[in-house]
Formats: structure tokens, C-alpha cells, sequence
């Protein structure tokens, strides 16, 4: 019995392109006004539970639970491929393949992703900034860091690269008129 080759090549197989930095840098910010919400139930929910008195007590606990609280609503949306503030910018997270992620990347990911926040807060609390100094910290890095997707060969953050996961943009007139296209 012979193999013989198929007659398309699944090696060129269309993905959807590469989201830009402004609809990225846009749905991140809609993204963190949604988290405002899940952080806040969350927060209810653990001083509920841990009958907390004061927000100063228990506060590494807190900070504990709502890590894992949005480890847990990022793998979950990342693994259906979106999440809330992607699905409105027409935003989907994709394997380098363009296949969903599957929950154990999803989580990688999110763990990376702490890069937009851990070191300018490590900094800050390094040189024991008030908390003005230290969001302009946050913000000049967030400017630097969502920049330096400008040097990654698809435009993507540094973060999704070490995942290796894509942000595509989805837009229905994007796939139409890519249906329409000839290679």
C-alpha cells in the first residue's frame, strides 16, 4: 500500500491575523474594568468566609484568593477562547497553530502575564514609593512593556511568545473578505 499525499497542504493553512496593539492595549483595559467586579465579589466572598473585620487583616490571604481567583476565570475563558472584554473587541487566544489552548497553557499564560504587574510593584516596594509613585511605576511600564511587542517578529507580547499563544483578530469582515482571498 502506498502513502499517498493529500491534495492540500495543512502546513498552509490560513490564521486569522494578528491582533493590533491598539485593539490589544483596548480590550486590556476593558478587560481590567470587568476584573473590577470579579475582584470585588471575590474580596466579599473571602472577608465573608474568613469573617475578616478589617481590610488590613488577613490581607495576604486575600491576596492569595483572588490570585486564584483569576488564575481560575482566565483558564477557564483562555481554554473557550475568550474572554468577555475579547469577545466584544473580537479578540481570540490561539495556539501558535490557531487551536484553542488547552488549560494547562492557559494557566502558563496567565502566570506569565504577571509581568505586566510584578515588577514595577517589586520596584515600588523596593524604594518604598507612595502609592502615586508607584502607579506612575506601573503605567511607564505597562507603556514600555505593551511596546515591546512592536519587536516580536508577529506582534505579539513578549509574554504570549514564552506561552506560545497568539492574539488573532476575528473581526466577521476580516474573515470575510480573507474567504475571498487566493494564496
Amino acid at each position: 500500500m502506498s502513502q499517498s499525499t493529500p491534495p492540500y497542504d495543512l502546513t498552509a493553512t490560513r490564521l486569522p491575523p494578528a491582533a493590533s496593539l491598539t485593539r490589544r492595549m483596548c480590550c486590556w483595559f476593558y478587560e481590567g474594568l470587568l476584573l473590577f467586579g470579579v475582584i470585588f465579589i471575590a474580596g466579599y466572598l473571602f472577608g465573608t468566609l474568613s469573617q475578616t473585620k478589617h481590610a488590613l487583616n488577613n490581607r495576604h490571604g486575600l491576596q492569595a484568593f483572588v490570585f486564584l481567583v483569576l488564575a481560575l476565570y482566565f483558564t477557564f475563558f483562555w481554554h473557550k477562547g475568550q474572554t468577555l472584554a475579547m469577545k466584544t473587541w473580537h479578540l481570540k487566544i490561539t495556539t501558535l497553530d490557531g487551536l484553542a489552548l488547552p488549560q494547562k497553557q492557559a494557566l502558563l499564560r496567565y502566570v506569565f502575564a504577571w509581568i505586566w504587574f510584578v515588577p514595577p510593584l517589586a520596584l515600588a516596594t523596593l524604594f518604598d514609593q507612595s502609592g502615586i509613585q508607584a502607579l506612575g511605576v506601573v503605567v511607564a511600564w505597562v507603556i514600555f512593556w505593551a511596546l515591546g511587542s512592536k519587536f516580536h517578529t508577529d506582534k505579539q507580547f513578549w509574554h504570549d511568545h514564552w506561552a506560545l499563544t497568539r492574539i488573532v483578530d476575528v473581526r466577521p469582515e476580516l474573515s470575510q473578505t480573507s474567504d475571498t482571498i487566493t494564496p
